[in-house]
């Protein structure tokens, strides 16, 4: 064992420093930094993985789980080389120190002639980022003189339907993969302890920033520079990275032959003015935007474990909408509706979401995904398909709008309404709301509807913060709408 085991590597801690030797010390060294507190949105996900986690031990129903706080570590190797010497079957959360690293394996699986390593992952497939998690847990058990035969990592089945419908989990060998990495481990393993023992590592931004996920402490490292070569728009984490390595910082940098799209030819003329530039093909555009307007905006509910019919994990399915139309006095009628309790709620959200739509000549949306949405409930709901795939119809998308013919320099690159509505609506945006982004609004109805432990108080104010929010969004659209006619008409 090291001499100290707060700076202990464990699996998580290796796989960051691997992507961020910067990242794994701020990890280590600031522990309770406030860009490491997980929002609604990560914790979900780790409650998510949890549970994932316990349906797999399921398939190993005589299993040994080592159930023990993590820093109980004597406790925990005692345990788990007592359940090696009895013969257990499996052993879930087996714990091995060696090498300065702590591992706790999520499966260790007693096969002829050893055992085989099982890492549960709540994704749909097997990732390259999932090989040295289990490559450090193949080198540390093996260095604490348990043989290894075979590594795997166990993922959702994508192709699994609830209720029951195909294996909800997947087995993907890795030990080849994991074999070959042996060779990088215990080099890596030295040089981040060595690099935790000193101050914190100058690096260099880029990809690994945002690979195999964005970094907590982007704020602390990356410029805020709007005019920032990964703000340029069409240009991710890759492409800024690739750009960066040439000498490309800003988009001032770019040379005068580089070819770039429309938008990103428009965000430099507004950057260089220092002004909102339209293209004056916008008033034409406009004209499908015509006759009774509806506008329209769904929330969806996605969980690793499916729960209405016919899902399959991480898929999408609408518990939540939100409609303004437009009156003949010039005012606007709105329709909020959102999903109680834990029964499939599309049926009646469709039901609802037609009748509110039925009176529109065409309705507004923000990006395709209510048109990916409404294709989807085609199929799960074929008694409403003729009403579906008229409202599919009826559909007019917005962002093609904006993206075409407008850049204001506070876009940042970005089209999303919510970078969007406030340069073009300065009097409007999310600001003011508890909840403020799909992703935050998925958790909450999942929280709300799947019987989590809220009380009544807290149901309450969680449905009025989603119903505000969506209504937001379509109110946007209208606000929207009308800054774009105005910027036609002048």
């Amino acid at each position: 064992m090291d001499a100290d085991p707060t700076l202990r590597l464990s699996k998580s801690r290796f796989v960051t420093g691997l992507q961020c030797p910067k990242l794994l010390w701020w990890r280590v060294h600031e522990p309770d930094a406030d860009e490491l507190k997980p929002d609604l949105v990560l914790q979900d996900r780790f409650d998510q993985g949890q549970e994932v986690g316990l349906l797999a031990t399921a398939l190993f129903p005589d299993g040994t789980l080592i159930d023990l706080p993590h820093d109980a570590v004597e406790e925990r190797l005692e345990r788990t080389f007592q359940a090696i010497a009895e013969g257990a079957p499996a052993i879930f959360e087996a714990t091995f120190v060696e090498s300065d690293t702590f591992v706790a394996v999520d499966v260790l699986e007693r096969v002829a002639g050893g055992f085989h390593l099982i890492e549960v992952k709540s994704s749909t497939k097997q990732k390259p980022e999932h090989i040295p998690d289990v490559a450090v847990q193949l080198h540390v058990v093996r260095e604490a003189g348990v043989n290894v035969t075979r590594a795997s990592v166990m993922h959702l089945n994508p192709g699994y339907r609830h209720p029951g419908v195909g294996d909800l989990f997947s087995l993907t060998d890795v030990t080849s993969e994991a074999e070959d990495f042996q060779r990088e481990v215990e080099v890596e393993i030295s040089s981040q302890m060595e690099m935790l023992r000193g101050s914190l590592p100058e690096v260099e931004i880029g990809r690994h920033c945002y690979k195999p996920r964005a970094c907590p402490f982007l704020d602390r490292c990356w410029p805020k520079d709007r005019d920032h070569i990964i703000r340029l728009y069409n240009v991710g984490p890759a492409k800024a990275a690739k750009y960066m390595a040439e000498g490309i910082h800003s988009v001032w940098d770019l040379p005068e032959s580089q070819s770039l799209p429309a938008a990103a030819e428009r965000q430099l003329e507004a950057l260089r003015e220092d002004r909102m530039i339209v293209d004056p093909g916008l008033a034409e555009a406009l004209g499908e935007f015509t006759g009774k307007l509806g506008f329209l905006d769904f929330e969806t509910l996605a969980r690793a474990i499916p729960v209405w019919p016919g899902l399959g994990p991480w898929i999408a399915a609408p518990a939540q909408f939100s409609y303004h139309e437009e009156l003949p006095d010039g005012g606007h009628s709105h329709v909020g509706w959102l999903a109680e309790g834990p029964e499939d709620a599309r049926p009646e959200f469709v039901r609802r979401m037609i009748e509110a739509t039925q009176k529109a000549d065409a309705v507004v949306v923000y990006s395709s995904y209510e048109k990916t949405q409404i294709r989807a409930l085609q199929d799960s709901l074929p008694e409403f398909q003729d009403e579906l795939i008229d409202l599919e119809l009826k559909l007019v998308d917005l962002l093609p709008i904006v993206r075409g013919y407008v850049y204001h320099p506070d876009f940042g690159g970005s089209f999303s309404i919510k970078y969007v509505l406030q340069p073009l609506v300065d009097e409007l945006s999310y600001d003011d709301l508890t909840v403020a982004d799909g992703l935050a609004a998925s958790v909450q109805i999942a929280r709300l509807l799947l019987g989590q432990d809220l009380s009544d108080d807290e149901k309450k104010k969680s449905r009025q913060d989603l119903l505000a929010y969506c209504e937001r969004d379509t109110w946007a659209m209208v606000k929207l709408l009308e800054a774009l006619r105005g910027l036609a008409e002048g």
